[in-house]
């Protein structure tokens, strides 16, 4: 039986936005290119684009030979592991495209596998071509021009999420300028070399410093070997414990107003007007449980704790803080116990139904589950001296890395940022995924979940612009929370 490699890839310059496909096929035995196809697709999402530039490898392929085995390679993590059958596709636009793609082939004639972007460039080059042409195009596997193009607009290389775009910050935790292309479809820095955490262009396959007792930037007196909750950040998950966290919020006060030019024409929560209204999160951490107070480690494979009495309260008064603001269209949580309970009282408040998001939900910490800091130090040492020192390390037991966290959230922000386009939402979530979509939309590098505080309850909110780019506000408000 003949192989065939189809190569493909896909990009949107706005996300939705001017958009193109490319795909290749190669001999597998030798490695020829045997036909390339590239196409301009009019407006329309990234993911869109890249399920497009994978149909149309596959038909080419089919059309070569329809009784040949198929690899596909993609620097998609998103398409490929939806493609591959581990992850649901809830996207309406992108279902009919995946079911147009299973049916070409056979499903047990056709693989998939993740590659990094840098080894998809043919593909690339392609995807680049169609869209700066802005028209349908086939180019033929000798064509030069197909060399040159850089998608540059849609998803850039190197080790860092491009910056410039927004500089334009807010004083004392307001509005943090970031020229992260953080919405739709990009890479999420080191989190993970087979990851697809796409705010709609960023980096690849780097590998930033990480935080270890000898790091610089630890705070003095916050030793990489005490709990952060120890030193104000929230306890009871993920980072909360995390060691040598510095502080980037205010202690309680509420955040400084806006510059009077921002205040009068930002839509909702954000900024820049003249982009259009943003897809906006407005991120809530869901209140206290009988864990937090206690410090321990409280993910998604524990014993999902209910809001204590105080959570709740804190719940109600978060839900009468944004009724006061009035500007959330739509509330959408984690399945987990006490996020859906704090998103319940608030959408009550606020006469809106809530979505549930798998993809929100928190980290597994494995056999950490409802241990401190203290107690895994004693029982694990080893184990997470590692975990503290490399985000592709899992806790004892299984559990999850943060890489395979920031994979599994960058997919659900694609999601949401697509279904959600010009609107503003309510995510209510957990430490890890609030803390993550931020480092994302600021083009951060993994070690920087160490240095972020996250109280019970607080707000912050991550704006998704139409030229790819997020503003990110850091004031992680709990103002609301004072009687």
């Amino acid at each position: 039986m003949r192989e065939f490699i189809v190569e493909a890839d896909g990009g949107s310059r706005g996300n939705p936005g001017p958009a193109g496909y490319g795909a290749v096929v190669l001999d597998a035995a030798t490695g020829e290119t045997l036909t390339e196809a590239a196409e301009y697709l009019g407006v329309v999402t990234n993911n869109v684009a890249e399920y497009r530039g994978l149909l149309a490898g596959l038909r080419a392929a089919h059309a070569l030979d329809p009784s040949a085995s198929v690899h596909v390679r993609m620097d998609s993590k998103l398409v490929v592991e939806q493609m591959s059958g581990r992850w649901k596709i809830k996207h309406p636009d992108m279902k009919p495209l995946a079911a147009e793609a299973r049916s070409v082939f056979p499903p047990d004639r056709v693989t998939y596998e993740w590659i990094p972007r840098e080894h998809n460039k043919h593909a690339d080059r392609l995807a680049n071509k169609a869209m700066d042409a802005g028209q349908p195009t086939a180019a033929p596997a000798s064509d030069p021009a197909v060399a040159a193009g850089s998608r540059a607009a849609a998803k850039p290389s190197g080790g860092s999420v491009a910056a410039g775009s927004r500089a334009a910050a807010e004083p004392s935790g307001g509005s943090v300028a970031a020229g992260s292309r953080a919405a739709g479809a990009a890479r999420v820095g080191a989190a993970a070399p087979p990851s697809e955490q796409r705010p709609s262009t960023a980096p690849a396959d780097q590998r930033p410093d990480r935080p270890t007792e000898q790091d610089p930037a630890v705070s003095a007196g916050q030793r990489p070997d005490r709990p952060a909750e120890q030193h104000g950040a929230a306890p009871g998950e993920a980072h909360a414990v995390a060691p040598g966290e510095a502080s980037v919020t205010p202690t309680g006060e509420a955040p400084a107003p806006a510059p009077t030019e921002a205040r009068r024409s930002a839509p909702g929560w954000s900024a820049a007007p003249d982009l259009g209204a943003p897809a906006t999160f407005v991120l809530l951490r869901h209140g206290e449980t009988p864990l937090t107070p206690q410090k321990r480690f409280s993910g998604s494979g524990g014993s999902d704790p209910a809001l204590s009495a105080a959570g709740r309260e804190q719940a109600r008064r978060v839900a009468e803080a944004l009724a006061r603001r009035g500007t959330v269209q739509a509330v959408v949580a984690s399945p987990l116990a006490r996020t859906r309970e704090t998103a319940a009282i608030v959408a009550a408040r606020l006469n809106l139904p809530v979505t549930v998001e798998d993809g929100l939900r928190e980290t597994d910490f494995g056999a950490w589950e409802g241990l401190t800091f203290g107690e895994v130090r004693e029982r694990h040492p080893d184990d997470l001296n590692a975990w503290l020192a490399d985000p592709e390390v899992r806790p004892t037991g299984g559990g999850e890395s943060f890489a395979e966290t920031a994979t599994r959230i960058a997919a659900a922000r694609d999601e949401l940022v697509a279904a959600y386009a010009g609107r503003t939402v309510l995510l209510v979530t957990h430490v890890t995924p609030i803390k993550t979509l931020i480092r994302l939309a600021l083009g951060a590098p993994p070690a920087s979940l160490f240095r972020m505080e996250l109280s019970a309850a607080s707000l912050s909110a991550v704006a998704y612009y139409a030229d790819g780019n997020a503003s990110v506000r850091l004031f992680n408000d709990t103002s609301h929370l004072r009687p």
